[in-house]
């Protein structure tokens, strides 16, 4: 039976199920025919939506981007920050304490990875190529890294090299776990808390 009340919201909401439900390949995977299913429609019906298939991964990226990003601000401010990651900044400011410089890249590699390992089909359209396309509005993680960066003090100059840096070394470790890449015995946790702190400890 056609499920009624279909908007241009529920048709993403209804795609971000079918990308969640792919794992690690439900953004790559993410056709109008599975949502239509889901739905319970034809496909041509979604068409009364949303202007076709890249008009909807469009949108879904961008409603992961703003997840991704919300995720992340809320690693760095607010009752979610760890202020045990800055306890300098934390002092006197009780429970939201805003982390700040070494404190926040590390928060904010935490905070990505996790959002990563739950939802890997949306961390996977936050990196594809209809975020790029969304230009200044697809920013949100960026900024969020760069203005950490920002608080280390360091020479501006080299802020676009340390972004990249903290960006390249979280998502290769994030793809690599993602694609089963770390078969050892050995901690994996451990191995992306030493890697932040080698990337923290870099940034120059």
């Amino acid at each position: 039976m056609p499920r009624a009340g279909l908007t241009p919201q529920v048709v993403v909401d209804l795609a971000l199920a079918v990308v969640d439900e792919g794992g690690t390949s439900g953004w790559a995977n993410l056709g109008l025919s599975a949502v239509a299913q889901r739905a319970g429609v034809a496909v041509p019906s979604l068409y009364k939506h949303v202007d076709g298939l890249p008009a909807l991964r469009s949108a879904v990226a961008a409603r992961c981007v703003d997840d991704l990003a919300a995720v992340m601000t809320a690693a760095v401010t607010g009752p979610a920050a760890d202020p045990t990651l800055d306890p300098v900044a934390a002092a006197g400011k009780g429970p939201n304490a805003t982390l700040t410089g070494a404190a926040a890249v590390r928060a904010l590699a935490i905070a990505i990875r996790a959002y990563a390992l739950a939802h890997p089909g949306r961390y996977r359209a936050v990196q594809g190529a209809e975020t790029a396309a969304l230009g200044p509005a697809s920013s949100g993680p960026v900024d969020l890294v760069a203005r950490a960066v920002r608080e280390l003090g360091l020479p501006p100059d080299r802020w676009v090299d340390q972004v990249r840096t903290v960006r390249a070394a979280v998502h290769g470790f994030v793809e690599l776990e993602l694609g089963g890449g770390f078969g050892l015995p050995e901690d994996v946790e451990a191995s992306f808390r030493y890697l932040v702190e080698t990337v923290v400890t870099g940034l120059r």
